[in-house]
């Protein structure tokens, strides 16, 4: 089993950047990919991004492709999402998951584990 917890949410200004970090503790962090998304209230839960068990592979929604990256880094067992040019529409709460998955995909749904999450806001 692995934990998981996000930090670095906060309250930005339209067109800023924050960085999301996700520390995982358990078995071995290079045996999961890693994913992202994110819930604004009244919505469902949205996928934003994931990477690979070497990050040889990102995936990312439409609406943040351009504007978001994913990186991890398997020696600090933390996987990271780099938010620029952030929008009012981007505000929610956002958590990372993890799956085992020896295989070299990205995820957009059938996650195991979850982090309680963290909340972005973004100021018009």
């Amino acid at each position: 089993q692995v934990q998981l917890v996000e930090s670095g949410g906060g309250l930005v200004q339209a067109g800023g950047s924050l960085r999301l970090s996700c520390a995982a503790s358990g078995r071995t962090f290079s045996s999961y990919a890693m994913g992202w998304f994110r819930q604004a209230p009244g919505q469902d839960r949205e996928f934003v991004g994931g990477i690979s068990r070497y990050g040889v592979i990102t995936d990312y929604s439409d609406s943040v492709k351009g504007r978001f990256t994913i990186s991890r880094d398997n020696a600090k067992n933390t996987v990271y999402l780099q938010m620029n040019s952030l929008k009012p529409e981007d505000t929610a709460v956002y958590s990372c998951a993890a799956s085992v998955d020896y295989r070299t995909v990205v995820l957009r749904a059938g996650y195991d584990y979850w982090g309680q999450g963290t909340q972005v806001t973004v100021s018009s």
